[in-house]
């Protein structure tokens, strides 16, 4: 060892993208290291575990060229950090932080290490004001509110990506004149995927107010790890010293999990559900959890993480601990896309926790509850008579289930199925009132009579 340059050589092996030396003193988790190699160049690192005999070093790029003899390894004595300024804005990184888009690097107001802080339990703010995003399922039926955290369960092939887009393109908050600024971390995904996000923030003129992170599907798989918190870190500081309300899109966090898995297997860990690592709820934690508002701070940090379930399997490990941390989802169903219905969005698992926070009176409208609760109830209904009548023929149910049956395919062509068009929230409950016209009053019985007096029209 070098005493005043804290450089180590003679690695003791190398095990897929972990490197693993003996005798380092005096290292802390989570510090960088730099990888000097034999022919001069020099690769990133990042200490992940510390023992008595050895110290692990996860190479944040490609290995090709390690070896155990002719590398050496220089200690930081910091962890990994970003530059913040203003100028973040409009600017293009790759996964690790470093600007792609050809121009210079920023010069940074601070530095912040990208791991964050929680926010103290005390300091949060409850989320209270609705973000209206032009899609009637979601803004109707599972209310987005500013600092949630509200993930889209996709499959392979469904429209994920667009609906994203759209709600990028339309979000508001009602009765504010507000600008989002938009922070999209790509992980693992393909050029073809990335262009079309690209090509969506030029279109739609967000561009000037984008920070975007890009690590695609032919970058370091271990880069994959920092990219969200790249992402995170700059939305916190846009959100909390300038503040600024953040949309953040992560995507793919399936591509994430599978790169944590990979460091797993490589550390030779004992698997979890499926080979994944038994600490990826505490790990996506501490990505999801960084949502959310600061009591004195006008700012927010809402999450939109985008997820593919591997075989449309919800009760995989990725979508069923996501479930668990975040407050609630969206959920895609590939039924309604075969059928042709954009967005493909299926109300009946989709959810959002903290929808009644953010609705009601001096809200959204305070019909609003009700009419989301009785459209959902008739909607659960007609669906289930749609399993029955493919069994006994829609000849053998009663009238009355008939009505439910034509109210289902009603609201699946009308309600869920609006294509491009965007949709102010009195449009969306205008249309469910017509909907719910299709009943008899008598059966309205989660909304209040005088509600029912007002808007009900049979």
């Amino acid at each position: 060892m070098d005493l005043l340059t804290r450089e180590y050589g003679a690695l003791h092996s190398i095990s897929g993208p972990l490197l693993f030396v003996q005798g380092v003193r005096k290292v802390s988790i989570g510090e960088m290291v730099a990888i000097l190699l034999p022919d001069g160049k020099e690769r990133r690192g990042q200490v992940i575990e510390i023992s008595e005999r050895h110290a692990v070093i996860q190479v944040l790029e490609t290995t090709a060229g390690l070896s155990t003899t002719g590398t050496r390894l220089r200690f930081s004595e910091s962890v990994a950090r970003m530059g913040l300024s203003p100028e973040l804005l409009g600017r293009r990184f790759n996964g690790a932080g470093e600007p792609i888009d050809g121009l210079p690097e920023i010069i940074p107001e601070r530095w912040v290490g990208i791991i964050g802080s929680p926010i103290n339990p005390v300091a949060r703010d409850k989320p209270a004001h609705f973000i209206q995003t032009g899609l009637s399922t979601i803004d109707g039926l599972n209310t987005l509110v500013r600092g949630q955290k509200l993930p889209i369960f996709s499959g392979s092939g469904l429209p994920a990506k667009e609906i994203a887009a759209q709600i990028l393109r339309q979000a508001k908050v009602v009765g504010e004149a507000t600008e989002f600024a938009i922070v999209f971390a790509a992980m693992g995904i393909t050029f073809r995927e990335a262009a079309f996000f690209l090509d969506e923030f030029e279109k739609s003129g967000v561009s000037e107010h984008t920070v975007v992170f890009l690590n695609l599907a032919d970058d370091p798989t271990i880069e994959r790890l920092l990219t969200p918190r790249f992402a995170l870190t700059a939305a916190e500081y846009l959100a909390f010293t300038h503040n600024r309300h953040v949309l953040v899109i992560l995507t793919d966090m399936t591509n994430y999990c599978e790169a944590l898995r990979e460091i797993a297997t490589a550390r030779e860990e004992i698997p979890g559900r499926r080979g994944y690592p038994g600490y990826m709820y505490t790990d996506l934690a501490t990505i999801y959890e960084r949502a959310g508002r600061i009591k004195g701070r006008s700012g927010s940090v809402t999450q939109l993480p985008i997820l593919t379930m591997p075989d449309d399997d919800i009760t995989h490990p990725i979508p069923d601990l996501t479930g668990y941390i975040t407050e609630g989802q969206i959920v895609l169903s590939r039924d309604l896309h075969r059928r042709g219905i954009y967005p493909p969005i299926d109300v009946l698992p989709s959810l959002s926790r903290l929808m009644n926070l953010g609705i009601g009176e001096g809200k959204s409208r305070a019909d609003h509850r009700g009419a989301a609760d009785q459209l959902y109830a008739f909607y659960a209904q007609g669906r289930d008579l749609r399993r029955l009548a493919a069994i006994v023929g829609e000849e053998g149910l009663t009238e009355p289930d008939k009505r439910l049956l034509k109210f289902a395919e009603r609201f699946e062509q009308e309600f869920v199925n609006q294509g491009s068009e965007e949709r102010s929230l009195e449009q969306t409950l205008i249309l469910g009132w017509k909907l719910l016209g299709l009943l008899p009053k008598e059966r309205l019985t989660r909304i209040k009579p005088e509600f029912i007096q007002t808007y009900y029209k049979g």
